[in-house]
């Protein structure tokens, strides 16, 4: 299914259980990412199920996808790489 570098490793701050983000009413809550491959930061936004955050880098087009579930963690800032 996925070919072989097509996934991107992500590295975290914090290490704080819970929601990665939280955005005012009727916003689309989203992270910041630093995406290495092009040394570039980005917003990545939720997707329409509002169970992951997914986006592309904007230059080179590397999808990330962070899924949003129990345990996770309240950091809004994440490495891709």
């Amino acid at each position: 299914m996925d070919t072989p570098g097509s996934q991107l490793d992500l590295a975290s701050g914090g290490s704080t259980p819970g929601r990665a983000a939280h955005g005012a009413e009727g916003q689309n809550p989203f992270v910041g990412v630093h995406f290495t491959c092009c040394d570039i930061y980005a917003r990545v936004y939720r997707n329409h199920k509002q169970d992951a955050y997914a986006g592309n880098c904007p230059k080179c087009a590397k999808p990330i996808r962070l899924k949003i579930g129990a345990g996770g963690t309240s950091s809004r800032f994440f490495t891709a790489s």
